[in-house]
């Protein structure tokens, strides 16, 4: 009877073990696993939205088995993007909601300048240099930082199909949103890539990360508490279309409401279909254009001539060896036809009035734009 006694009570013990177990919420991590044993081609940052967490959150599950997170120190970011110019050909990744540039080759370095002596002029030449990670002007992969937005990074070392492993160095905002992405694709540059991990390696190896609230978007200012005249005045007197974005945050202005308080005849607004046109006739045509697409935290540019470009349920694509954009068709709303400075470009906006992607002609420096390039924007259909 002791026997049978302990029995009994050994198994309610385990019984009401189990019912405790069975009623526990599961991790994120096992949440995860489900939601891509139901949908195993789900990206993760729709997988993060679908399970109300952030993308950095949902990669951080990984963390002591595919994933090591890194320093997040002041100037961790930039000294990382420094290094990876070690790793030799990489793709880079950049995304918004509903745009992504992937460009695969090799970064220039910015050449180091000799120490003068003078500690002034040595640290400003110094802060020069990581604001722009040493590197990344121009050639394959060009990008322009924002390392003020840039919290979270992770070195992920990820198993793929066909027993391949893919290695990536991968930052997020402090709101947990992909700021960029940097893809290893050689060999040579695994070791460079190992020695990152180990010497950015953060001291506290857990998925628990401080993640900001989402910053609420500001209010538009009324068309009618804007100088228009003057804000017309600026666009006119405009030498280089790079003293735009100024402009536009001198006035307080959104991006797109610039556009529909610009001078007359500097703006044309298109149909945000137009971009389909511009990509193919580009190919067809054998265009060099450049695309910038970007985030918060990085801008990324490619310059060029593109081969094929196609369509994939909602999204229109350049599926070209080394480049690859990729933009959401149904999430636009709005596009521009845009004269600056003497330089035309094409925008696209989605529904919130964010800017997608940008497109120029390629053009020499110092030199007019192509016209080839004028032709095609006239020719895209109008709103």
């Amino acid at each position: 009877m002791k026997t049978k006694h302990r029995y009994a009570l050994a198994l309610a013990a385990f019984m009401l073990l189990s019912a405790a177990y069975v009623g526990a919420a599961p991790t994120l991590s096992e949440r995860w696993a489900t939601l891509k044993a139901e949908q195993p081609k789900l990206q993760i940052r729709d997988a993060a939205r679908a399970l109300n967490v952030s993308e950095a959150e949902l990669l951080a599950t990984g963390i002591g088995k595919t994933v090591t997170r890194l320093s997040d120190s002041e100037h961790a970011a930039s000294d990382i993007m420094r290094r990876a110019l070690d790793l030799g050909t990489v793709m880079a990744l950049t995304r918004n909601e509903n745009g992504v540039l992937e460009r695969t080759g090799v970064a220039m370095r910015v050449k180091q300048e000799a120490p003068t002596g003078d500690k002034e002029k040595d640290k400003e030449s110094e802060a020069r240099l990581r604001s722009v990670a040493g590197g990344y002007l121009g050639g394959d992969i060009d990008l322009r930082f924002h390392f003020a937005n840039w919290k979270h990074a992770f070195a992920v070392v990820q198993p793929v199909r066909d027993g391949a492993i893919t290695r990536s160095l991968q930052f997020f905002d402090a709101q947990g949103n992909a700021a960029h992405k940097v893809y290893l694709k050689n060999e040579a540059g695994i070791a460079a890539f190992d020695k990152i991990a180990a010497d950015f390696r953060h001291p506290q190896q857990t998925g628990e990360l401080k993640i900001a609230a989402a910053v609420p978007k500001a209010a538009e200012k009324a068309d009618s508490a804007v100088d228009v005249k003057e804000f017309q005045l600026a666009w006119q007197e405009m030498t280089d279309v790079h003293q735009f974005n100024r402009i536009v945050r001198e006035f307080g202005l959104s991006r797109e409401q610039a556009m529909r308080l610009a001078p007359a005849g500097v703006v044309q607004r298109i149909s945000p279909q137009a971009m389909r046109k511009l990509l193919d006739d580009s190919a067809k045509q054998q265009l060099s254009i450049m695309a910038f697409l970007g985030n918060e935290a990085v801008t990324q540019i490619f310059s060029g001539k593109i081969e094929k470009t196609a369509a994939s349920g909602e999204w229109y694509n350049v599926l070209d060896p080394n480049f690859n954009l990729h933009v959401r068709e149904s999430a636009l709303k709005t596009g521009y036809v845009v004269q600056r400075a003497g330089v035309t470009s094409v925008e696209f906006f989605d529904k919130d009035g964010e800017l997608v992607v940008t497109f120029f002609g390629v053009r020499e420096r110092a030199k007019p734009q192509p016209q080839s390039w004028v032709d095609l924007t006239r020719s895209l259909p109008k709103a």
